[in-house]
């Protein structure tokens, strides 16, 4: 049995995108200051967008050599809002903000029941851990 399509979902399922930034900086005092940017653009975003339910950025205090350094956490009521979202034109002003800021991405896209969701390759992502 393979894994749902994305058109599969149930209306009213929540969808949660993920990202993961490890931040530019010669030293320590350069990357805390990088994070530091990222989180206060990022949250200036909390009531512009429509669909977005929950924005939180966290920023590592590990220090952990395979850490990353930040990571935004949200919520979007669906699919379509989240692809709104990365066309929204105060999203895009932070991305440009933050440009040469972020060296090193990652990102998980998926519907909060476990349903899987397709990434933008394609490919069918499953939120089992």
């Amino acid at each position: 049995m393979g894994l749902p399509s994305i058109e599969n979902r149930t209306v009213g399922d929540c969808i949660k995108h993920i990202v993961m930034w490890s931040v530019a900086g010669a030293n320590e005092t350069e990357k805390d200051q990088a994070a530091a940017a990222i989180k206060l653009r990022f949250e200036g975003l909390r009531g512009l967008i429509p669909g977005l339910l929950h924005l939180e950025i966290g920023v590592d205090f590990s220090r952990v050599s395979y850490a990353c350094d930040v990571v935004l956490y949200s919520e979007f009521s669906s699919k379509e809002a989240l692809a709104a979202y990365a066309t929204h034109p105060a999203h895009l002003k932070v991305r440009d903000e933050l440009e040469g800021m972020r060296i090193a991405r990652h990102q998980v896209d998926y519907v909060q029941d476990g349903e899987a969701v397709a990434s933008s390759s394609g490919r069918a992502l499953s939120s089992a851990v």
